[in-house]
């Protein structure tokens, strides 16, 4: 199956039709930062994340970028919805302005990890969207296991 980006900013209005019945499109093609997503995980999120929409959790996205994906999850899972990020980049806090709480750390690092979960408790979703190296993707998930709520998911 071959697959492209997709990015927010981007779309012409035939293209806005692409995944009509997908919500998590709907929510994608509302935000007003950037983003950009492969084509093929709208379908795949929407199957898994499809079971926490309208409840109270708290989802962390590791690697936010310009903020885009926050606006689509928030406005994916809804208004009881805890929507966590974090980043390496400090300039990443600027979207706390939009009511997203922030976290600027190394996902190396298991001292940040550390220190994450203490500040914010359990969590039922973790969205590994940050580095690409194995020790970044291997730390985080080490630290993260212990502190996903049952029932939760790391992607």
């Amino acid at each position: 199956m071959s697959s492209k980006f997709i990015k927010n900013n981007q779309l012409k209005d035939k293209n806005k039709k692409l995944i009509s019945n997908s919500k998590i499109f709907d929510s994608f093609k509302k935000t007003k930062r950037f983003s950009m997503k492969w084509e093929s995980y709208f379908n795949v999120y929407e199957k898994i994340f499809e079971k926490f929409r309208g409840k109270k959790i708290t989802f962390v996205e590791v690697g936010v970028s310009a903020g885009g994906s926050l606006e689509m999850w928030r406005d994916f899972f809804g208004e009881n919805a805890r929507i966590v990020g974090i980043d390496l980049n400090p300039e990443a806090k600027i979207l706390e302005q939009d009511g997203f709480e922030i976290f600027v750390g190394n996902q190396s690092d298991p001292e940040f990890w550390k220190k994450f979960y203490s500040e914010i408790g359990k969590i039922d979703v973790l969205l590994d969207d940050g580095g690409h190296k194995n020790i970044q993707q291997i730390n985080t998930v080490h630290n993260s296991i212990e502190n996903i709520n049952d029932g939760g998911l790391i992607v």
